[in-house]
């Protein structure tokens, strides 16, 4: 059992698990995880994944939380050869006693050296299970998903054979305050009516997030709207068989990359050597900022007295534009 009930990146970057367990002791071992009830989705099509338990609020003691309740019960009745934790909050700390194993890893039991600065949180997460597997299977950890085959996305959508993907707002997009990993509207505008005559575009966007986007409409004739439309395994494959996205440091960046799709990531006040899209060894990760001096500034007392938000609108349309014509011009030759 694997427990993360966190937000949909933070699930993706611990996937690796799963595959370096696999190489260790042989794909005959299948996977049940404890994941908040939207993300959790992500593992409808994954070959690995036996049960998903939906856990949304891991803050209630299990005395009283019937989602904690449940999954101690199942793991009475059939236990666990290993359960392991990537939460280090107290509140999961009951729900880890409760569960019946035969060894336990993660928070209360072991917790992470000091995280390191530059290092990618892919391979920082390894700490739970590096004492299962050895140094080899260790080595290039990767994020990897299974969506919805291509061709079913195809007729279900209307798409086309090469196309790609936008992805314009985020997670913070629903929140009374200032969003700060967010590409001022216009910008996106500008940079859509610019790409629409060279490629099919699809526009992407997680669900509730559809005020963000009354800026930006009236799309160009050449777009496909699939905002808030999509389940996330269907968003997966049209990820998949995208030629590339462009987004801001949130999940279908993360997806882009699990799936080796080229992502273009526009990020400003995230350190994207430790939380952006992953780059491994079989991907393309293009990182497009202002590169100002005071960032990366993410959860810090300099990203809280920012009133402009000037990393995100200084990463012009223009430049954005060219790097990705460019790539795709490329890409034809």
């Amino acid at each position: 059992m694997i427990i993360r009930p966190g937000a949909l990146g933070d699930l993706i970057v611990t996937t690796p698990v799963m595959d370096a367990i696999r190489r260790e002791y042989g794909d005959h071992v299948l996977f049940d995880w404890v994941c908040k009830p939207g993300p959790g989705s992500i593992f409808a099509n994954d070959p690995r994944v036996n049960r998903v338990f939906p856990l949304e609020h891991k803050r209630f003691p299990r005395r009283i939380s019937s989602a904690k309740q449940r999954i101690v019960s199942a793991s009475r009745k059939a236990p666990y050869d290993m359960v392991i934790n990537f939460e280090i909050a107290k509140q999961l700390h009951d729900l880890m006693h409760g569960i019946h194993a035969r060894r336990k890893l993660g928070a209360p039991f072991n917790f992470p050296a000091i995280r390191q600065r530059g290092v990618h949180i892919v391979e920082s997460k390894i700490w739970p299970y590096a004492s299962l597997v050895s140094e080899k299977h260790l080595a290039h950890p990767a994020p990897r998903l299974f969506g919805t085959p291509f061709e079913q996305l195809q007729v279900r959508y209307g798409l086309p054979r090469r196309y790609l993907v936008i992805n314009a707002s985020n997670s913070h997009a629903k929140k009374q305050k200032i969003n700060y990993r967010a590409w001022p509207q216009a910008h996106w505008k500008r940079l859509i009516e610019a790409l629409d005559p060279e490629i099919s575009l699809v526009m992407i966007s997680g669900p509730n997030e559809e005020k963000y986007f009354e800026q930006i409409r009236p799309f160009p004739p050449n777009t496909i709207d699939l905002t808030g439309k999509t389940p996330l395994t269907d968003l997966v494959g049209i990820i998949d068989g995208a030629v590339a996205v462009v987004t801001t440091d949130t999940g279908p960046g993360h997806l882009a990359s699990a799936v080796n799709t080229p992502v273009f990531a526009l990020i400003g006040p995230t350190p994207h050597l430790e939380t952006g899209p992953y780059r491994g060894t079989d991907n393309e990760v293009h990182i497009l900022s202002a590169r100002l001096a005071c960032a990366p500034c993410y959860h810090t007392p300099v990203m809280e007295a920012c009133r402009d938000n000037i990393c995100m609108k200084q990463i012009l349309p223009e430049q954005v534009i060219g790097t990705v014509l460019s790539w795709l011009q490329e890409k034809r030759t």
